[in-house]
């Protein structure tokens, strides 16, 4: 492990054989956590190549456990939606709020998300908060999926190797440091979803994102990143400023822009994005697909739900996504398909 954090130190990017052998040391009980955490910050500080990504990803969707999920048995495309978090923003759950939207217009969505680790509200508490069932066995989670066109996969669940890690990556989120684990999550979808929606919490990761996911064999994909009006960074298309997106597409990536001008939806100051705890969150959440809250927050929700129907081939252009996205929560069948997975357990 020293010999790595020297190589690491010196700039030097790592081999699939080196994250082979840190990944074996990094979830081993013998391996002390200074030893980790030095080698995670030595990692981080050189900045993580697309190549040392792959790997990782690699290492660790070996180790998943096989949610059986067959795309020929699923009514819609297969799409995950979801972000690196990290953005320090702290803003309501938008890509789990999505998630209903997408599938009650016509996605099969498997998402997969975590407890909070870097924000007050991760995916998995918000949903848990919401009275939803977050641990589904394999079994259940295809049964689930086939049914509904829409699925919650728990990373700490079907990730066992991150159990040894959560310690250490708690104490390091508190101390605001940043590893490589915090990137990984979005990409670590043992369902290999075909297509992808990931917001990022930095512009340099959009091109990185849609390169490693090229290399994971993924068809589409969006990585975005949008700004605040003060220009603060968020792991969201904004409506609060310009969004930065690389695309993959038929093997090429290409970047763009999006202006939520283009899109006639009205800028929102960052305090009416924000959200709180789970319980908080959860109001939000339902108040947006009930539509009993309109908005900012229901704009937000609109605009990246529309970037969803795009990458999953479903609308053409965002301002189609956008219709999609607000017929499905007017029509009350995004309100339905939270109520589907509430009583599904």
């Amino acid at each position: 492990m020293k010999t790595l954090i020297a190589k690491l130190r010196n700039g030097i990017d790592l081999t699939s054989g080196d994250i082979n052998y840190a990944m074996s040391m990094l979830l081993s009980e013998s391996t002390e956590d200074g030893m980790k955490a030095e080698f995670l910050m030595a990692l981080h500080r050189k900045g993580e190549s697309v190549e040392e990504i792959v790997a990782f990803v690699q290492q660790l969707i070996d180790r998943a456990i096989d949610p059986l999920i067959d795309r020929k048995n699923l009514s819609g495309p297969m799409l995950d939606v979801c972000g690196t978090g990290g953005d320090g923003l702290d803003l309501f759950n938008v890509s789990t709020t999505i998630m209903f939207v997408l599938a009650a217009g016509g996605a099969a969505v498997v998402k997969h998300g975590n407890r909070s680790v870097t924000s007050r509200c991760g995916s998995a508490d918000v949903l848990e908060a919401l009275g939803v069932q977050i641990a589904l066995p394999p079994a259940r989670l295809k049964e689930c999926v086939e049914r509904h066109g829409l699925c919650f996969i728990f990373a700490r669940q079907y990730h066992p190797a991150f159990r040894a890690i959560a310690e250490m990556r708690k104490r390091l989120a508190r101390e605001n440091i940043r590893t490589v684990f915090n990137l990984l999550g979005p990409l670590l979808n043992p369902a290999r979803p075909a297509r992808q929606l990931i917001g990022v919490f930095s512009p340099r990761l959009t091109n990185v994102f849609a390169d490693a996911l090229r290399r994971l064999g993924r068809e589409r994909a969006w990585i975005v990143h949008g700004v605040t009006e003060t220009g603060e960074g968020m792991d969201d298309i904004s409506t609060s400023g310009v969004t930065t997106f690389a695309e993959l597409s038929k093997g090429k990536v290409t970047s763009g822009l999006i202006d939520p001008r283009w899109l006639n939806i009205p800028a929102a100051p960052l305090d009416e994005l924000r959200g709180g705890d789970a319980a908080e969150n959860a109001g939000y959440l339902e108040g947006i697909l009930s539509g009993k809250i309109q908005g900012a927050k229901r704009d937000l929700t609109l605009v990246n739900a529309a970037g969803g129907f795009v990458v999953s081939g479903l609308c053409r252009d965002m301002n189609e996504g956008i219709a999609r996205a607000r017929e499905q929560i007017d029509s009350g069948r995004a309100l339905e398909k939270l109520h589907a997975l509430q009583q599904f357990g």
